[in-house]
Order: C-alpha cells, then structure tokens, then sequence
C-alpha cells in the first residue's frame, strides 16, 4: 500500500457473555479515540447477545493507523479488559469492491 494512502481495518471481537459489559465499557472509551488519529467509526456490528462485535474502521493512512494504537490513553484502557478472555481478528488494508 503506497505510503499515506487511506485504509480500512476490519474488527471481528468476541468475548464470553459474563464478559460483555467489560468489553463495550472499554470500547465505549478508545473508538472515540479515533478522531485524534484520522479514524473513524464506519460502523459498528453488534449480535443481539453482545458477545460479538464488528467494527469497520478508516484511517487517513497506515501511520495514521499505528498511531491508534499506539496511543497511550487506549492502552490505558486495556485494564477494563485485562483477565478477559477476548479473541479479536483484524483484517488489515481492505478494499471496496463495489
């Protein structure tokens, strides 16, 4: 992907039932956190028991990207979320197809 280029990152988390408040607490803190790193929120997937969530996100570029998470108050907020069990799949660099 060419240097500056915008890019989409998939998210597909999962997290045990028991655990779903701790999840969406930390993601209600750290995707607002996206817009100091030119992201945003595409949209946001939920399944009806909260135990999955897909987020389609957009960086002005992969610097951009590693910014994010990099960014100190995110990792900050992996406390809410330390001792949970969650399994995340990110997908990097998608393209449209349309």
């Amino acid at each position: 992907m060419p240097p500056g280029q915008r890019i989409t990152v998939v998210a597909v988390i999962d997290v045990p039932a028991e655990d779903v408040a701790s999840l969406q607490r930390y993601e209600d803190l750290v995707l607002p956190l996206l817009a100091r790193h030119g992201g945003e929120l595409e949209r946001r997937l939920r399944s009806a028991d909260g135990t999955t969530e897909v987020h389609v996100l957009a960086f002005a570029s992969d610097a951009a990207y590693r910014g994010y998470l990099a960014d100190p108050e995110r990792t900050a907020h992996r406390v809410l979320v330390d001792g949970v069990p969650v399994q995340t799949r990110v997908l990097e660099g998608m393209v449209d197809v349309r």
